[in-house]
C-alpha cells in the first residue's frame, strides 16, 4: 500500500516524495505512519470503556503475547481510515439553491432551463446551520475491504470506487466505522451517508450551472467536453469505472460527484418542497433510497449536480457505490 499515490493509485518511485503521475505530496512516510497508529491505539486505550461497553478491547494491551500478524493487520487498516478520514473535505455552514431551473413556459418546446432536467428538480432554498465533512473521493475498494473483510466489486481494482453495494450495506460500513473508530469523529458527528441535500451541496461548492465546474451541458446524450472535464460517463468511461481523482476536483476539492457510480444518500426519494428547508432529511417515509452524481454507464444528462435517481435499498449494480460523511447527530 504504500508505493501507491493515494490520489491517482499510480505506483510510486521508492524515493520519489511525489507522485510522478499527479504531483501529489507522498504525505505518510513510514516514520508518519508509525506515529498514527501510535497515536490511535493510545486514544482508543484511553477510549475503550467509553466506547466499548465497559469491555477492555483485545486489539493493543500491550502484552508480550499480543499475536503480532494480527496487530500488523489492524495496523494497515488504521492507516487506511486514518487518510480516508484525514482526507475528507470540510463543507461550511450556509446555504445555496438546490434544483436545477426550470424552463419559464414549460408548454413552450424550445427549452430556456436547464437542458437535461427533470420535473422532480424544483429550485428551493437550503440551509445548514452547522458545518459538515464529506468524502474527497467516493469509497474504493481498499477502504471498503480494508473495513468490511470483502469486494463485492465487478470492475476489480484497488482505488477504483467499490461497487455492487446496497444501500443497507453502505450504512453497515458507516456503522463499523462508528463502532470501530469513534476516536477519528469530532464530539457531536458520527459517520453515515450524506444526505441528498448535503451531497448537492458538496456537489456544487459555490457553483449554480449544471456541473461542478460551472459550466452547462452542451448535449444531453452525445460526447460533452465540459462533462469530460469532471466526470466519466457513457461516452468516456469505456464500459467500466475508473480510479478515483482522475478528473477535476469542485472548488472545495472534491472529486468524482460527476458519473464513474451512482453514491447513495441517506434519505428516502421523495418531493422537494417548494420553501426554504433548514438541515433538511428528504422525506420521511418511502420504499426508495436516493441515489446521486451518475455512473460510467449513463448518458450526460443523468450526470449533472442536480440529477436525481432512487432504487430499492437492497439494489446492488456495478453502476452503484457510495460516499462518506462525518455529520452532526442532531
Amino acid at each position: 500500500m504504500d508505493n501507491f499515490c493515494f490520489n491517482c493509485g499510480s505506483l510510486l518511485d521508492k524515493e520519489a516524495s511525489f507522485c510522478l503521475k499527479c504531483g501529489t505530496k507522498v504525505n505518510l512516510g513510514k516514520k508518519d505512519m508509525n506515529t498514527l497508529v501510535k497515536l490511535a491505539r493510545k486514544v482508543r486505550a484511553q477510549n475503550d470503556n467509553k466506547y466499548l461497553s465497559g469491555k477492555p478491547s483485545k486489539r493493543y494491551t500491550g502484552k508480550d503475547n499480543e499475536n503480532e500478524s494480527d496487530k500488523k493487520a489492524e495496523d494497515k487498516v488504521l492507516i487506511i481510515v486514518s487518510k480516508l478520514v484525514a482526507d475528507m473535505v470540510n463543507c461550511p455552514s450556509g446555504s445555496f439553491i438546490m434544483g436545477s431551473k426550470a424552463p419559464l413556459n414549460p408548454k413552450v418546446t424550445t427549452r430556456d432551463g436547464e437542458l437535461g432536467r427533470y420535473d422532480d428538480e424544483i429550485q428551493h432554498k437550503v440551509i445548514f446551520t452547522k458545518s459538515f465533512k464529506i468524502g474527497k473521493y467516493p469509497i474504493t475498494q481498499i477502504e471498503y475491504a480494508a473495513v468490511m473483510g470483502k469486494n463485492p466489486s465487478k470492475f476489480k481494482g484497488v482505488f477504483r470506487p467499490v461497487e455492487s453495494v446496497s444501500w443497507y450495506e453502505a450504512k453497515a460500513f458507516c456503522k463499523k466505522l462508528n463502532t470501530k473508530y469513534p476516536e477519528f469523529l469530532p464530539s457531536g458527528y458520527r459517520f453515515d451517508l450524506p444526505t441528498e441535500a448535503q451531497w448537492e451541496y458538496a456537489c456544487r461548492a459555490g457553483t449554480t450551472a449544471s456541473l461542478n465546474n460551472n459550466k452547462d451541458l452542451t448535449t444531453t446524450n452525445g460526447f460533452c467536453e465540459n462533462l469530460d472535464e469532471v466526470g466519466w460517463y457513457n461516452k468516456n468511461s469505456n464500459g467500466k469505472t475508473h480510479p478515483v481523482g482522475r478528473k477535476r476536483p469542485n472548488a472545495w476539492g472534491v472529486y468524482d460527484m460527476h458519473g464513474n457510480v451512482w453514491e447513495w444518500c441517506r434519505d428516502y426519494y421523495g418531493d422537494y418542497v417548494e420553501t426554504d428547508e433548514k438541515d433538511p432529511l428528504g422525506a420521511f417515509e418511502g420504499s426508495y433510497r436516493v441515489l446521486r452524481g451518475g455512473s460510467w454507464h449513463f448518458k450526460a444528462l443523468g450526470c449533472r449536480s442536480a440529477i436525481r435517481n432512487r432504487n430499492f435499498p437492497d439494489k446492488k449494480s456495478n453502476r452503484i457505490g457510495f460516499r462518506l460523511a462525518i455529520v452532526p447527530i442532531k
